[in-house]
């Protein structure tokens, strides 16, 4: 995994800070391997910064500190950008204050960066970012992306499709489902995704913080190699996992009105707004800049996924391989 993770960047320097808000998400945790490896020094700037000590084992001494920040103060975002070379925003979430986390967030990390004369601000929203979208998601994320172009005009916005890796919440999901149930539910079947892997979206996001001249002011979507419907993905997975499960696809407007009933519970599989979003594709814009900007080739699912889906077969790593 490690081999996969490497980058080599020319003419940086190796001193510069870079501040990565939400730098211990899945994401985040890619991100800070690909800055240490340069040399970079990163402020790990979480609302929770307990949460991103794991990253301290992977930094060289001197390389990391933490600071506890919410995105929606505009006073502390301003206090750990300050000294900022380049600043990060990796902050997401599905459910709960989006507007607050997708919109305001991202406006005083931008303000901030702008008045503080940092010289590269990333951005990572989604594909599927737009301000009169139908989900609360899609509209706060493309709300989020106006604040950030106001206010630092010279920022690169990153819009990836689903990530996939050994600590997603997506393949990892659907695979623990197929372990668990004997048959496979099955909504927005034909809705197709590109999985990308999270280790080339790192490798992205870190490239555009340290070559603005290049990336800056520009919008980039990242997909994988291959564009796969739902039904299809589930079906990989359960041939990668050796759970052989009947897929039972449920008609839209069945599917509809389970959602409308269960999505509001804690722990529902699925809220009304994620229906909402599973409406449209999530694959990149046929003339979208992408990956090949970066100069960089995307990973197959099936090049890294059967690393860490073993844990899901039986008897794990001493299961008989399927057949090629």
């Amino acid at each position: 995994m490690e081999a996969r993770l490497h980058f080599v960047f020319k003419d940086v320097d190796m001193d510069r800070l870079v501040t990565v808000f939400g730098c211990g998400g899945f994401l985040g945790r890619y991100v800070a391997q690909q800055l240490f490896r340069t040399g970079e020094r990163i402020r790990v700037a979480q609302r929770d910064p307990r949460r991103a000590f794991f990253l301290k084992p992977l930094s060289a001494v001197g390389q990391i500190q933490f600071a506890a920040v919410d995105v929606r103060d505009r006073d502390q975002v301003a206090a750990v950008v300050n000294g900022s070379e380049a600043v990060i925003n990796l902050v997401g979430i599905l459910k709960g204050d989006l507007t607050g986390c997708h919109v305001e967030g991202p406006r005083n990390i931008a303000e901030a960066a702008k008045a503080a004369g940092v010289s590269a601000l990333v951005h990572v929203s989604a594909i599927g970012a737009d301000p009169d979208s139908a989900s609360a998601y899609g509209r706060s994320k493309g709300e989020g992306e106006q604040a950030v172009r106001a206010a630092f005009p010279g920022a690169t916005i990153i819009r990836p499709s689903i990530l996939f890796g050994p600590e997603d919440n997506f393949i990892n999901r659907f695979a623990g489902l197929a372990r668990l149930a004997p048959v496979l539910p099955l909504l927005r079947g034909e809705v197709k995704f590109q999985p990308l892997y999270v280790g080339d979206a790192a490798k992205a996001v870190a490239k555009a913080a340290l070559d603005p001249d290049t990336y800056g002011g520009k919008t980039y979507e990242l997909g994988g190699p291959e564009v796969l419907s739902m039904r299809q993905l589930f079906a990989w997975i359960c041939e990668a996992t050796g759970r052989h499960r009947p897929l039972i696809e449920i008609p839209d407007p069945v599917g509809q009105a389970i959602v409308r009933l269960t999505g509001w519970a804690p722990g529902a599989p699925m809220t009304w707004d994620q229906w909402l979003m599973l409406q449209q594709d999530n694959v990149v814009g046929a003339k979208a800049n992408g990956l090949k900007a970066f100069g960089l080739v995307p990973t197959p699912l099936a090049a890294v996924a059967p690393e860490w889906l073993t844990s899901y077969r039986r008897h794990g790593r001493f299961a008989v391989k399927p057949a090629n």
